[in-house]
């Protein structure tokens, strides 16, 4: 394996076990320092991260570090969560929940949501997502993607606590869908 390859994969690492510690904070509110010591591991599979035996020492710098970059902060025996953690979080589950392949499989995802009124500041603030991501507005609640976005949606509901109001289609063609098609630079 040449050096590009070994320093690649070294970030990837390194982002991934980022994403495991401010994934951790984030679901726990306040996280336990006791938490993530060395037997935090187990508790860490549920994220999806597969420990190996040099892992504690490297959770335990990749914490500190998180630290001193300001994306945690530590008070009174507790780990918090800073906003520019919130940011850093939500770029690295972004990033990593919708791969754009190289040939579009010809399957439109369709995400349609149904929030009240008096949850207004979330549907909007849910709707500014979808358009951060590159979703387009079919109709008022009624969105499309050309790619495989299912385990973004899967993050949305869980972060907003939305998991009813949304649904999430895949469908083989939408009528007059040609504009779409330019709008994502599909042929």
């Amino acid at each position: 394996m040449g050096n590009l390859e070994k320093e690649s994969k070294k970030r990837t690492r390194r982002s991934n076990i980022q994403k495991v510690v401010l994934q951790s904070v984030a679901m726990a509110g306040l996280l336990s320092v006791a938490l993530l010591a060395p037997n935090a591991l187990q508790v860490l599979k549920m994220f999806g991260y597969k420990p190996n035996r040099r892992d504690k020492e490297i959770l335990l710098r990749s914490r500190s570090r998180l630290i001193k970059q300001g994306f945690l902060k530590y008070e009174n025996d507790f780990i918090t969560l800073t906003d520019k953690g919130k940011e850093k979080l939500y770029h690295l589950q972004t990033k990593d929940s919708i791969v754009v392949p190289k040939k579009w499989d010809k399957k439109w995802r369709i995400v349609i949501f149904d929030i009240k009124e008096y949850r207004r500041v979330l549907r909007d603030k849910l709707r500014l997502t979808l358009i951060s991501i590159g979703f387009k507005c079919l109709q008022r609640s009624v969105w499309v993607f050309p790619y495989d976005c299912e385990d973004f949606i899967t993050l949305l509901k869980a972060d907003f606590k939305i998991g009813k109001d949304i649904l999430y289609i895949i469908a083989d063609t939408i009528e007059n869908d040609k504009k779409l098609k330019e709008y994502f630079g599909l042929h």
